[in-house]
């Protein structure tokens, strides 16, 4: 097992997010803005439920990686650390799912 972890992710993430380097992709995807990063983020997240129901294990492991990336990267972007939200889960386990979702309403 790998001690390789989110945290070690995001701080990647945020080395070549600053980089300014024309051939790095978080660069690039960060200089393209939310709006380009949120869309990537969404199709990562559509192939990873395409690769859980075609029951692919392989897939669905290169795609939640890929889901997993993007996603720091949008955080990242939004200036939202990685601890923020394990903290809102951290709180969240202190009760049942299903109230936790009730409590948000809608």
């Amino acid at each position: 097992m790998s001690d390789f972890s989110l945290a070690d992710l995001e701080r990647i993430v945020a080395e070549r997010a600053g980089s300014g380097d024309d051939q790095s992709w978080t660069a690039r995807l960060v200089a393209g803005g939310q709006p380009r990063a949120a869309k990537k983020l969404g199709e990562e997240a559509v192939e990873t439920v395409i690769a859980a129901i075609q029951g692919d294990p392989d897939a669905l492991i290169s795609e939640s990686a890929d889901l997993l990336y993007h996603w720091l990267v949008v955080l990242k972007i939004a200036g939202i650390p990685l601890s923020s939200v394990l903290a809102e889960l951290e709180q969240r386990t202190g009760q049942s799912g299903i109230a936790e979702k009730a409590s948000r309403g809608g």
